[in-house]
């Protein structure tokens, strides 16, 4: 009879089997900042002032105003802390005055069936700890925050880097929250992880204890943006139940792409590797303009997601191919049937195939973030 011990399996003579890692002891996604689909290596300024920007798989930034920091994977081209091959690389494009109701911040949402357990608004709310690597051109104390979606709980911290232009191991252990109102096992937002980069005094609370207000960072952090060409990169991102962080729980790369794959998928163009002609799915023609195609996900999605295309998607119909526009995608959580128009010259009941026109940086892309 095999023994199961805390950490390994043993057999009947004490030989070890397997090595146990963990059960999903990091709730953040993509902590190591491996996966990066939309954009690979591309810096990304963040524009967009009313919605987040999703940058590197999972992890988003936001600016009240307008091209004022931009997010890449491995930007600088500084080596990563021993142990790690990619980071979350933020510069700052301006010297942003921060205005008291400004928000200037990076991070990551988690789905509430990974955190009900944390049992969060309850007399039985659990301790976790934040773990990271973090370095920046700047010094000092800086700050971020664990909130409720409602904007109703929050958990201000900061977090000193002594020295600059070096790898600085963070470890930060905050009591659960007791009271407020916490998404329990559902696919909304159950847990909302900051970073500040510049946060007005309206969005900035003390370090170290909830609070019933929306603040995303603690109060006299350093703010990034506030310096033109600062630099802050982070990796190596664990939130995991306990008082004392342990060691980063690094997964398979196909493992990490799974799970972020729930939230957005992007088929065809690199970084996953794409022919110019990718096939996506197989179909049939209602009738010469327009075609139905049934495409699987290649994970189950949190929502139905929202699909797109870009350019030099086609309809392969009949032995000739054509170009197609999107018309209608009626998705679920798993797969997809997508109606496309496009000029082929098929009929109805004829075969088609959707595939891209000998273009390796076409892709549709599936998004369901929270």
């Amino acid at each position: 009879m095999s023994q199961l011990q805390v950490n390994r399996i043993n057999d009947a003579s004490g030989g070890v089997l397997a090595p146990i890692s963990s059960v999903m002891r990091n709730r953040i996604i993509n902590g190591g900042m491996t996966i990066s689909q939309r954009n690979g290596t591309s810096s990304v300024t963040i524009t967009d002032t009313s919605l987040l920007t999703y940058t590197l798989d999972r992890w988003f930034g936001y600016g009240s105003s307008a091209s004022k920091f931009s997010i890449q994977q491995d930007a600088g081209a500084v080596t990563p802390p021993v142990g790690f091959s990619d980071y979350l690389g933020v510069t700052s494009l301006a010297a942003t005055t921060v205005a008291a109701g400004d928000l200037y911040f990076a991070g990551q949402y988690i789905e509430g069936f990974n955190t009900a357990d944390l049992g969060w608004g309850t007399a039985n709310a659990k301790t976790v700890t934040l773990s990271f690597q973090v370095r920046s051109s700047l010094t000092g104390t800086f700050g971020g925050a664990l909130t409720n979606f409602g904007n109703t709980r929050s958990y201000p911290f900061t977090y000193s880097i002594p020295t600059a232009n070096t790898w600085t191991t963070i470890s930060i252990t905050i009591a659960g929250d007791i009271t407020g109102t916490w998404v329990g096992a559902t696919n909304s937002v159950g847990l909302r992880v900051f970073f500040g980069l510049g946060m007005g005094s309206t969005f900035s609370g003390t370090a170290g204890a909830w609070a019933g207000a929306d603040y995303r960072s603690a109060t006299g952090a350093t703010n990034v943006v506030s310096t033109n060409g600062a630099t802050w990169y982070l990796t190596g991102v664990q939130l995991e139940v306990g008082t004392q962080a342990t060691s980063f729980e690094y997964r398979q790369y196909q493992q990490e792409l799974a799970l972020a794959q729930r939230y957005y998928t992007k088929l065809g163009a690199s970084p996953q590797g794409s022919s110019g002609y990718q096939a996506y799915g197989a179909g049939s023609c209602n009738t010469s303009t327009n075609q139905n195609t049934a495409l699987t996900f290649p994970q189950v999605m949190r929502a139905s997601p929202t699909v797109a295309f870009t350019a030099n998607i086609g309809i392969s119909v009949a032995g000739g191919y054509t170009n197609c526009t999107l018309a209608a995608a009626y998705a679920g959580t798993s797969s997809t049937l997508l109606q496309t128009s496009s000029s082929a010259t098929g009929g109805g009941g004829d075969g088609c195939v959707l595939l891209s026109n000998s273009d390796s940086a076409a892709f549709i892309s599936l998004s369901a973030e929270l």
